[in-house]
């Protein structure tokens, strides 16, 4: 395993480019590709090794602020990466309404959601799966029972648990991604 594999710089590498979400795609790779060779390069192994190579690098806020700082006004996202986190947490929260409400544009949401989702830096893999499950389960249970046949079963006290799993669970999922991330 080389310095890189290591999960202490993993985490490092994560938070760095969590705290640089706002800079464009292309500086922000070209900064963890130079963080990882250095961090490559040490040869560290241990953990105590890594710790020490990522002590020198600086905090993972401070190296994203510096890399933010040097980068034009103009380059960067005009609310700090804020507008399209707004945008992914809506949609996979909405989702599970809108697809109860109505399918068509219920999907459309979902899949742009998880799209915007999967495509940002500012998540770990583990934290895109349980976004992705709280935000296609809901619609997923809504196709299984209908094709079950339950719908045509379905009582008012049914009706309010459907509608409240399709806002909640998703709002929840959303809920969580949103303390995760920090733009």
């Amino acid at each position: 395993m080389n310095a890189t594999e290591h999960p202490l710089a993993a985490a490092y590498l994560d938070s760095v480019a969590r705290e640089a979400a706002a800079l464009p795609p292309e500086r922000r790779a070209e900064l963890l590709a130079d963080l990882r060779e250095h961090i490559e390069v040490s040869g560290a192994g241990s953990d105590e090794e890594v710790r020490a190579v990522l002590n020198r690098l600086g905090d993972a806020r401070t190296v994203a602020a510096s890399a933010l700082a040097e980068e034009p006004a103009a380059r960067r996202a005009p609310d700090g990466g804020r507008g399209r986190v707004r945008l992914t947490l809506g949609l996979l929260a909405s989702a599970g309404l809108l697809v109860l409400l109505h399918p068509l544009l219920g999907t459309v949401a979902l899949f742009a959601g998880l799209a915007l989702l999967w495509n940002s830096p500012l998540w770990t893999t583990r934290q895109k799966l349980t976004g992705t499950v709280t935000a296609v389960a809901p619609p997923l249970v809504l196709v299984v029972g209908g094709l079950l046949g339950a719908a045509s079963r379905i009582g008012p006290l049914e009706l309010l648990a459907v509608i409240a799993l399709s806002a909640g669970v998703p709002f929840a999922g959303a809920t969580a991604l949103r303390r995760a991330a920090r733009p």
